[in-house]
């Protein structure tokens, strides 16, 4: 069998692996799969969540390997309360469903990847190296604690927001004014906060931004002040300069006059470096643009790891789309740092429409629409006098379009996470840097 054998390992150590289903012909094939690879070692196989939270505070192994559906304890408590009760474990979810549903539950109770079953057998062996890994220095820290060594606390917070986070920016834009940009980053943030997420949102409308409308927040620095010094920006700098919304969430808000934007885009790089400078203190930095084209927004998408590019269904919406499509041709943006989104779509189903059909935007464009975000004005403006997002605004989140708002935080969150377990396979090769055409200036 095929060994992703070019993930990180460490020098010779020998990962120690938990099994948890319900049924026992899955634990014992999964069983017999690891049994291939000699740094594997399976040191307990389990019937049910309950049995498996009590074993791992006794065996204590690097990775546990846990079914979603279970009788007694299901995996999603379980591996909450495993999370809690041994930090040194992550656990690995599966599920016969690819739900968008499970995978944020799974990641909300502390799970570190997902796999859908019947298991592919290289993804297996990807997934355990990748994830044993990336939560080895953590492990290790808490390891020392538990022998009694002293250790400042701040140390192991450091391993799991300093340079350890993946620092995944994501540059929300529209070429057409009102298309609801803010409304979107706002709910992107907010779906991109799981256990353990560390997430900034920052407004770059240099003149109009609305993010601290939305949200109801106020700051005494604003990014005009950051740029203004930008040469003397560290990491407690930057933090002092943030504020943070009630459900935890930290922002940067834009300029606080129209008048100070000028002053901002003097220096267009200046906001894209000291993102660059702070990106490793979060998981991911979602960054609200203005309509405006400008040198400093393409400086951000340059940097970004995913441009959400936001139309609606309309002649003006798809023309200026197209436009910007074209234009990230140019600048040699690979396929998938795009991720088309229509806001504000009506039911296709109805006799009456105003606006053009998705099959139709597809044609034209020839870009896939990988979202859509159905009109609900009422449900957007009771969030937006609350001062709270979309998708926090109710209990409801099934119900549109804080269901499809939800879909599209996890499906970037993913295709990022698993990106990183990508990367990490390939850490072991030189890596390249795109020569991208640029507008005037050099390439990051």
């Amino acid at each position: 069998m095929k060994s992703a054998s070019n993930i990180p390992q460490g020098d010779g150590d020998v990962i120690t692996i938990m099994l948890v289903d319900d049924i026992p012909e899955t634990r014992e094939n999964i069983k017999k799969l690891l049994a291939f690879e000699p740094d594997f070692k399976v040191v307990g196989s389990f019937g049910n969540g309950r049995e498996a939270v009590t074993m791992a505070k006794e065996m204590r192994p690097d990775i546990i390997i846990m079914d979603i559906n279970m009788p007694d304890m299901d995996g999603i408590q379980a591996t909450s309360e495993i999370t809690k009760a041994v930090p040194t474990a992550a656990v690995v979810m599966m599920s016969v469903q690819n739900d968008p549903d499970y995978l944020r539950k799974a990641m909300l109770a502390g799970a570190r990847n997902f796999l859908t079953k019947p298991i592919d057998t290289d993804e297996l062996y990807n997934t355990i190296r990748t994830v044993y890994a990336r939560n080895k220095p953590i492990a290790e820290q808490y390891r020392i604690l538990e022998d009694g060594h002293a250790l400042d606390m701040r140390r192991v917070a450091h391993l799991n927001v300093g340079e350890k986070r993946g620092g995944h920016i994501i540059v929300v834009y529209s070429p057409q004014g009102g298309a609801g940009t803010t409304t979107i980053a706002t709910n992107l943030a907010s779906g991109l906060m799981k256990k353990g997420i560390k997430v900034l949102l920052v407004d770059a409308d240099t003149q109009f931004g609305d993010v601290g409308v939305f949200l109801k927040l106020q700051a005494q620095s604003t990014l005009a002040d950051l740029v203004s010094q930008v040469d003397d920006v560290d990491v407690e700098f930057f933090d002092n300069s943030l504020a943070t919304h009630e459900s935890g969430l930290k922002v940067l808000l834009g300029p606080s006059r129209p008048e100070y934007a000028d002053d901002v885009e003097a220096n267009p790089a200046a906001l894209a470096s000291i993102l660059d400078k702070v990106s490793h203190q979060y998981d991911f930095i979602v960054v609200d643009t203005s309509s405006h084209l400008s040198e400093m927004v393409i400086a951000l998408m340059d940097l970004a790891a995913k441009i959400v590019l936001v139309a609606t269904p309309t002649l003006s919406g798809v023309k200026n789309a197209k436009f910007v499509l074209e234009l990230f041709d140019k600048l040699n943006y690979s396929a998938n740092k795009t991720m088309f989104i229509l806001n504000r779509t009506e039911d296709e189903r109805a006799r009456q429409r105003l606006t053009i059909p998705s099959e139709i935007i597809e044609k034209h464009l020839k870009h896939p629409i990988q979202g859509k975000i159905p009109a609900d004005e009422r449900t957007v403006m009771s969030a937006l006098n609350r001062g709270v997002p979309v998708i926090a605004s109710q209990r409801e989140r099934n119900r549109s379009p804080i269901r499809e708002m939800i879909e599209l935080a996890d499906k970037i969150f993913f295709s990022l996470v698993q990106q990183d377990d990508k990367d990490m396979e390939m850490a072991a090769a030189p890596k390249k840097k795109s020569g991208f055409l640029r507008l005037g200036r050099a390439s990051r």
